[in-house]
């Protein structure tokens, strides 16, 4: 089992926002997480990759309980996290946006794992140059998914990708994370409605106000 949350309990500023969330991602498994704005996806992304602290309950990945493991160790086991609002530094180039991951967790296999990303995205590697502040805003989701997938080799958080995106390039990164799954990655993907992961998934759980219902197969869900 790729991840295993069990029973997660996480407090904002003493508010509860998570309650008991339980759920699995398998070894090569696509997941959809879907609720409404403020349901708590992000905040189960955040509390996944260390970025928030956990009230109680646990987060297992790849075996290892890491609830109380820092954030920034997550990277080194294969795990990334591609935030909604993309958090490129806009007077970097797409390059080294991409190369930020390699550089600050010591990825000696960089020019590799850049290759094949271009090979991913050709259109990525056709503007590597570019400063990220010029390019649009579905441009620079591609960018985030490429810095994401740098340290992303096991498991994936994607937080509302498809969010604010032309539906030119909407369908092109649903070809991107479709590829995905050939590549053997575990994936969470978030979206307020199943309307771009809906033929992505292999199952989808669904949260409201921070709880979160048992899965269904992609296919069940409309």
């Amino acid at each position: 089992m790729t991840l295993s949350v069990r029973n997660l309990n996480v407090r904002i500023e003493q508010i509860p926002v998570l309650r008991d969330v339980a759920f699995d991602v398998p070894e090569g498994a696509m997941v959809g997480l879907v609720g409404r704005n403020g349901a708590g996806k992000t905040t189960l992304l955040r509390s996944i990759m260390g970025l928030l602290p956990v009230e109680s309950g646990a987060i297992t990945i790849h075996g290892t309980d890491v609830t109380a493991v820092p954030g920034h160790r997550r990277a080194g086991m294969g795990v990334s996290y591609l935030p909604e609002d993309r958090r490129l530094i806009p007077q970097l180039t797409v390059e080294e946006n991409i190369l930020l991951p390699a550089w600050a967790n010591g990825l000696a296999d960089f020019p590799t794992r850049l290759e094949w990303i271009y090979g991913l995205m050709p259109e990525v590697a056709d503007f590597r140059a570019r400063r990220a502040l010029q390019l649009s805003g579905g441009q620079q989701k591609l960018v985030a998914l490429a810095r994401a997938l740098m340290p992303g080799r096991r498991l994936l958080l994607l937080d509302e990708p498809f969010e604010g995106v032309a539906p030119v390039l909407s369908r092109r990164l649903t070809e991107v994370i479709g590829r995905l799954r050939q590549e053997g990655l575990s994936v969470i993907l978030s979206e307020s409605d199943a309307v771009h992961s809906a033929d992505l998934v292999d199952s989808v759980y669904r949260i409201e106000r921070g709880v979160v219902t048992a899965g269904t197969s992609g296919s069940e869900n409309p």
